[in-house]
């Protein structure tokens, strides 16, 4: 049975690849195509291209997380595999339907659809294609939850069948009439290592502290719709090119709810407009604090 580390640029799935063995380890990039969001430094940006096989404009996450992904493929002497969907600007288009039943909407804590469609289907494709499996076989994903994250965790089991097994639907061809045709495919175990060996986030960051890998502040989509409102007006601050972008996909919807908060009251420029009191740092949120898609 193979096995697989979901490494997120994160130092606890990083903390996984380093201390528990796989035979695999991907990263799923999220790229939009906003060319105000790309990289100045363009032999990274060439380097990223030829990762995921395609043109690299730029990415909804911190710009950390691409050196991160390089650092950690030297430190480990181990390969880690890329992945991509639809850019995020396909996702969310007004008029797309291609990839998915609801992207009409924009993605929300009550329609998550961008952490499937950008972070789970690519994997699963790539698990297709890539691991070389015999029909039927499931591979063990090892997940970055730490010890005191049990509810992040059973909240991804409850996702899975009887057995602890997740499946993917997925199109596997088209019916006389054009439309698609679905299945259903059971093809990964996920497990949670630091959970089981009681590793707090003190022990992660402690061994992090003299490797030469990079981190970004905070991991996963800079205006990712879980995080604080506060955290998100600190990201205007300090990406503003990228927060920029993700309060354009708001401006002219068809429903005013239709918002990554999933309400008119909050959208990202009202929470642009709002002035802090004091200054903030990434040190005053906690992890609660951050929002995470979990992969």
């Amino acid at each position: 049975m193979k096995t697989v580390t979901s490494v997120s640029g994160g130092q606890s799935s990083a903390y996984i690849a380093a201390n528990y063995p796989s035979d695999f380890l991907v990263f799923a990039l999220v790229c939009i195509e906003d060319r105000a969001c790309t990289p100045k430094d363009e032999k990274l940006v060439q380097m990223v291209s030829d990762k995921i096989g395609r043109e690299f404009i730029a990415t909804a996450e911190d710009d950390v997380i691409l050196h991160t992904m390089f650092d950690l493929e030297q430190y480990l002497g181990q390969t880690i595999d890329w992945v991509v969907g639809p850019t995020f600007d396909q996702l969310v288009q007004p008029d797309h339907t291609k990839f998915c039943n609801n992207t009409k909407l924009l993605p929300s804590t009550h329609r998550r659809m961008c952490t499937v469609e950008m972070k789970m289907r690519p994997m699963f494709e790539w698990w297709q294609n890539h691991c070389n499996i015999a029909e039927g076989e499931i591979v063990i994903k090892k997940i970055g939850f730490r010890a005191g994250e049990e509810k992040r965790a059973n909240k991804m089991l409850e996702k899975c069948d009887e057995h602890g097994i997740m499946s993917m639907k997925h199109v596997v061809g088209q019916h006389a009439s054009g439309r698609n045709k679905w299945a259903e495919t059971r093809y990964e175990k996920p497990v949670f290592p630091l959970i089981e060996n009681g590793i707090h986030r003190d022990r992660v960051v402690e061994f992090w502290k003299d490797k030469p890998v990079r981190f970004a502040d905070r991991n996963n989509c800079v205006g990712c719709f879980h995080r604080n409102p506060l955290l998100l007006r600190k990201m205007f601050d300090v990406h503003p090119n990228k927060m920029e972008w993700f309060a354009r996909q708001e401006r002219g919807r068809k429903h005013k709810w239709d918002t990554w908060k999933g309400t008119s009251e909050m959208t990202y420029d009202v929470i642009k407009r709002h002035r802090l009191q004091f200054e903030l740092d990434f040190d005053d949120f906690s992890d609660c604090d951050s929002g995470h898609c979990g992969l």
